[in-house]
């Protein structure tokens, strides 16, 4: 059976940290993942029942173990066009040796400043011109200068205007690196866990974002990893904040162990509101 675009695209709402009633998911697809234990219910009142992903490591697995669909974001595109011949659907997603297929391995890398690193033993300096990046092929002999914190960027926008939120980390060495395009993200995490700088996740201040940081980062970086949260937190989510983040997304992991991250928490409850981190990119 192959995934149909309705549920694919409900699926891809849940895999991005969001929770949906189950009358919107009744399909015999969704039947099995519960049964799987990828999707899980939480109950609302004493007939609503609320779904959400707790692993998106698991979910990715699943659906690639299931129906060879590497990049749920990809396929769901394939399907939306109308003039795509069987044999492209069946390349975004099914048997298809095109699948396993990854342009490269690697990701990208930015930075507002001069950044000393090596690269294969040879000295390099990491500094992109305004409006380009550079991106690490050679991750696994890449290793930046001991005193640059690396900090994980959930946003493009804000990947990509680095050098406006330089003011948020006033006298640090910051080598930007995005977890996009997100088939690359494993690479990431592996470079992370081979290097002993420390890394700061930059991510929305919502639950899905909260959800990212520790499903991806937190459990497998472990104490070198941290949630960067701005001084004037409360005031950006009291004036900026968004309900609809909060009345639609459930935070799946309640182990956390971060003092400052269980405080937003607390603050996001507080407000019944999240809050998009390109927000950031407008000094207070």
């Amino acid at each position: 059976m192959m995934l149909p675009l309705a549920i694919a695209e409900k699926l891809q709402l849940l895999a991005r940290g969001e929770q949906l009633p189950a009358s919107r998911l009744k399909h015999a697809i969704t039947a099995e993942l519960i049964t799987e234990g990828i999707i899980s219910e939480l109950r609302a009142g004493l007939t609503k029942v609320i779904l959400f992903i707790p692993d998106i490591e698991a979910f990715n697995n699943f659906v690639y173990n299931r129906w060879a669909i590497s990049n749920l974001n990809d396929y769901i595109q394939t399907l939306k066009n109308a003039d795509a011949t069987r044999a492209e659907l069946v390349q975004a997603g099914s048997n298809s040796k095109a699948a396993d297929r990854r342009t490269f391995k690697g990701f990208l890398v930015n930075s507002y400043m001069p950044i000393e690193a090596a690269l294969n033993g040879d000295h390099i300096t990491i500094c992109p011109s305004p409006g380009t990046f550079q991106f690490i092929y050679d991750y696994e002999r890449f290793i930046p200068d001991a005193e640059v914190i690396v900090i994980g960027v959930e946003n493009a926008e804000n990947f990509a205007f680095a050098e406006k939120q330089q003011y948020l980390f006033p006298g640090m060495k910051t080598l930007f690196v995005s977890r996009y395009p997100q088939e690359q993200s494993k690479d990431l995490i592996r470079w992370l866990q081979s290097i002993p700088n420390p890394y700061l996740h930059m991510g929305d201040y919502d639950f899905a974002g909260i959800n990212i940081y520790l499903q991806e980062y937190k459990k497998n970086l472990g104490a070198k990893a941290s949630f960067f949260i701005p001084d004037n937190m409360e005031q950006l989510l009291e004036q900026y904040g968004n309900k609809t983040l909060y009345d639609r997304q459930q935070l799946n992991n309640t182990g956390i162990v971060e003092e400052k991250l269980q405080q937003l928490i607390a603050l996001i409850h507080k407000y019944k509101k999240g809050l998009e981190q390109e927000i950031l990119l407008i000094p207070d």
